[in-house]
């Protein structure tokens, strides 16, 4: 039987780490030539299939693909693209198996969250529903640590180290000025529906009093009196108040706090600006002078603070999804599964597709205080393990060195194009 090659995308925003998982299925498939040809990585994502737009990974060194583990962004570029259903357009699955049979691809690797893993399920049901038999794995990733059945997810250890380390340090800046200057920080971080990020700045202070003060979780549906109560207690005892928001903080009916009227290419709510709505709020009821911040890309991207952890498992569920197509398995996602927190020991282990797809975790409701404003100490042993260890970057010239990818594109073998 003829050798297949590969087809590796990444989808969804992208992470710290994310290359590091490109590098895991690139090396793993390299060490493996009996089993898999070439790794093409698709151009931005699933279109770069769509389009035909395959980068031919063979045409990078060894040197640039190890380099991917110290890399952020999305080194192949990333979509935001979702596959409609077999009945609302099947065009789209016909054009997918022209370009795979035109390129020999027999194994599909697809790097992303919830929806991406969506996507990776309904390319796997190809065979079924159009008699293209292809292996198919998708590779867990987001920031936002809401896939389900996998105790964290690659992307989520850094940005929660970045969190942590930003409210520390910032809380530090904002104690040594509030005698005669600004009273309340508010940093405003990503999470739309699961505050795994927004509790990870809980690590930054233990007991009554240290920062921060307040963190507002999505699953915690937000109480302006009560938050404005304890903004006002923690100025009157404490000297400042430092608040961490999450992106995906919402009124008891709903409403984001942050609502920028849009949505996205998977039908979710653009957000953004909730921590000026809350600053607002404070000046007006309280007076209190105020900063605020937003991680944004920046938590994200943060590579140079990158957790050991992190890196070791965006690896670890690369090399993973590869070891499973070549062992015959099909519409499968590697898991982390975690064996204690103390010292901290995990394996891979793995999910079906169908299971992971389109769902979220949220945070378990004992990992909140009482009080709905802080993490308790089961959460802060969940998270903690997952902040370890620094893997720093190369540096040159002062700055970070990155792997830089030559992008070279396989030749077209279709004479049709595809409009997306």
């Amino acid at each position: 039987m003829a050798i297949k090659n590969a087809f590796y995308a990444q989808s969804g925003g992208v992470t710290a780490v994310i290359n590091a998982s490109a590098c895991g299925v690139i090396q793993t498939a390299r060490k493996h030539p009996e089993a898999i040809g070439t790794v093409y990585a698709g151009r931005n994502g699933i279109i770069g299939a769509l389009r035909e737009e395959l980068i031919d990974t063979n045409e990078e060194s060894e040197e640039t693909i190890a380099a991917l583990m110290h890399t952020p962004g999305g080194a192949f570029g990333s979509c935001r693209y979702k596959l409609k259903n077999f009945t609302e357009n099947k065009r789209e699955y016909e054009r997918l198996i022209e370009v795979f049979q035109a390129h020999n691809i027999g194994y599909f690797f697809y790097n992303g969250g919830g929806d991406s893993q969506d996507t990776a399920f309904k390319v796997s049901q190809l065979a079924d529903r159009m008699g293209y038999p292809i292996t198919c794995i998708g590779v867990p990733k987001t920031v936002d640590n809401d896939l389900p059945f996998t105790d964290c997810c690659p992307g989520f250890g850094s940005v929660a180290k970045y969190i942590a380390t930003s409210t520390l340090e910032a809380s530090l800046d904002i104690k040594s000025m509030c005698e005669s200057s600004t009273k309340v920080f508010i940093l405003e971080v990503m999470g739309r529906h699961a505050g795994w990020i927004a509790a990870s700045g809980g690590l930054a202070g233990q007991g009554e009093g240290e920062p921060p003060h307040v963190i507002l979780f999505p699953e915690i549906p937000f109480d302006r009196d009560a938050f404005l109560k304890r903004v006002e207690h923690c100025v009157e005892n404490y000297g400042y108040c430092v608040v961490v928001a999450s992106e995906g903080a919402q009124y008891e009916d709903g409403r984001f706090l942050a609502d920028a009227g849009s949505k996205d290419a998977f039908g979710h709510t653009q957000l953004g600006g909730v921590a000026p709505a809350l600053a607002n709020m404070t000046k007006q009821a309280l007076g209190y002078k105020y900063h605020w911040a937003v991680a944004d890309y920046l938590q994200r991207a943060a590579r140079h603070i990158g957790s050991a952890t992190d890196v070791e498992q965006a690896y670890a569920v690369g090399k993973a999804a590869v070891e499973m197509a070549i062992a015959g398995k099909q519409a499968l996602m590697p898991t982390i599964v975690r064996e204690q927190s103390r010292p901290y020991r995990w394996h891979i282990g793995e999910a079906n597709l169908s299971d992971v797809a389109n769902q979220e975790k949220k945070m378990p409701i004992h990992f909140i205080t009482d009080d709905g404003f802080g993490i308790t100490q089961d959460c802060r042993d969940y998270l903690e393990p997952l902040i370890h260890g620094e893997s720093f970057p190369p540096f040159e010239n002062g700055l970070p060195k990155v792997a830089k990818i030559q992008g070279v594109l396989a030749e077209k073998k279709l004479k049709t194009s595809f409009d997306i």
